[in-house]
């Protein structure tokens, strides 16, 4: 969220996405040689991988991050907060899944706790938020991860979760670089040190751990159960931010943390 709104200005959000995958994809290129039992996918996981390549290689990440240049980090983050709710509807119409109880309440439970980490707890927050067109694009970017995670779930039945995300950032890549070779045209960027940098970042971090990791909890704990988790980034960004800037950690912070971290245990217990 923070290093999306940090780079808007110095390269587009396709480019940007483009540029994260191709580095991740290299990552799985170098991991699948080490390891190559793990094989080509089945023709019955095929379409679910496509499906995964469109929503969450090509979709997800430009949506994001094109709504980040009209919107705050702030916003962006409360509005991924609606993430497993958003997912759990998402499930329940596409593959008749129903949130169980404890993950509708776990759901509730960790999007106050962003709430109230985001507000402080106070009211007077919410008189000095404003919403814009950014807010809607970063709504269908969460919408669009929710439909990744659950494709996600089925493909995991069916190959392992590193050849999983490999595959579906393989298959998005062609698209991506098509995409960007547009945006590119319209709007070239200069290259330095620091976004190159942060380019790696991105591509070694959320694109390439951050995927395979995810995958592997989704394949535990199903779309719904996982995506009560992806509440835990506000937080995680609190943690960062006092751990390497020294910012503070306050009573919000602790209220909002036990909320964010318990309503995922009580998601996720058998």
């Amino acid at each position: 969220m923070v290093i999306g709104r940090l780079v808007r200005d110095d390269i587009g959000p396709i480019t940007l996405s483009a540029s994260r995958f191709t580095v991740a994809a290299l990552f799985f290129l170098v991991l699948l040689q080490q390891t190559p039992k793990v094989g080509r996918p089945t023709r019955e996981a095929l379409p679910l991988l496509a499906g995964m390549a469109l929503a969450g290689v090509i979709l997800f990440s430009p949506l994001l991050y094109l709504g980040l240049h009209y919107t705050t980090a702030v916003n962006g983050t409360l509005i991924n907060g609606t993430g497993p709710l958003l997912t759990g509807l998402l499930a329940a119409v596409l593959i008749r899944e129903p949130m169980k109880g404890r993950q509708i309440v776990g759901a509730l439970l960790a999007l106050a706790g962003v709430v109230w980490l985001i507000s402080g707890g106070s009211f007077a927050f919410w008189q000095q938020t404003g919403y814009n067109v950014g807010d809607l694009l970063v709504l269908t970017a969460v919408a669009t991860w929710g439909v990744y995670s659950i494709l996600s779930g089925r493909v995991m039945r069916l190959m392992p979760a590193v050849a999983a995300t490999a595959w579906s950032i393989f298959l998005g890549l062609p698209i991506l670089w098509a995409m960007a070779a547009w945006e590119l045209y319209a709007s070239p960027i200069g290259l330095n040190f620091k976004l190159a940098m942060i380019v790696i970042y991105l591509g070694l971090g959320p694109a390439a751990i951050g995927f395979y990791a995810w995958n592997q909890g989704v394949a535990r704990l199903g779309a719904s159960g996982a995506m009560v988790f992806y509440n835990t980034l506000p937080l995680y960004g609190a943690l960062l931010g006092a751990l390497s800037l020294g910012e503070p950690i306050g009573q919000a912070h602790l209220v909002g943390g036990l909320l964010i971290i318990g309503g995922g245990l009580w998601a996720s217990r058998k």
